[in-house]
């Protein structure tokens, strides 16, 4: 949904209680969690190195779960109060290229995997039928034990969904690499 001036409370509460009854809009729903991709789709991969140690670790995926990615400015987050669980419906408001553009996604599930090496927690969350673009996101936090170093990471696949989001592809990409520039920043900004 894309808005000339940021929309009213009201129709705020209006789509996400229409967004709550959504159905995912793509078919390969967890393939962020089990990491075998769709054909057809924008692959995204961004990382930052946060630091070191267990502490950065922990502050890193304090700041996930508080969902500091998301404090960039341009970009406001509207979710339910809580810890993030799957099932959540999240609203993502945007302000790009002098348009708001309000879209849905679904937590799909949590992410706590130790393998010896690599330490890894997070989320998924994909898009719903009313989302600007259609593709699932994953945010986590890693721990590498080789070398004591904590990153965050962002996966993403994705296509165009809105015929603007179709029509204006360059700078719907653009957007794209904007936020995961930024989102970076956030996590740094978050655990310093």
């Amino acid at each position: 949904m894309f808005f000339l001036s940021r929309p009213t409370a009201q129709r705020i509460a209006r789509f996400r209680q229409t967004a709550t009854q959504d159905s995912f809009s793509y078919p390969a729903v967890g393939a962020t969690i089990e990491g075998s991709f769709p054909d057809g789709y924008n692959l995204d991969r961004n990382r930052i190195r946060l630091g070191e140690g267990s502490g950065t670790f922990e502050r890193a995926f304090a700041a996930l779960c508080e969902w500091k990615m998301f404090d960039i400015g341009w970009v406001e987050l509207l979710h339910p109060p809580g810890p993030i669980v799957p099932g959540q419906t999240v609203l993502v408001l945007a302000r790009t290229f002098g348009l708001y553009s309000l879209s849905a996604s679904r937590v799909i599930g949590m992410i706590d995997d130790d393998s010896g090496h690599m330490q890894r927690r997070g989320f998924s969350y994909g898009t719903l039928q009313h989302h600007v673009e259609r593709g699932e996101e994953r945010f986590s936090i890693e721990h590498h034990a080789e070398d004591d170093s904590v990153w965050y990471d962002i996966l993403a696949f994705s296509i165009p969904q809105h015929p603007f989001a179709r029509l204006g592809y360059p700078l719907s990409r653009a957007a794209q690499r904007r936020f995961a520039r930024d989102s970076k920043s956030a996590m740094l900004r978050a655990i310093s």
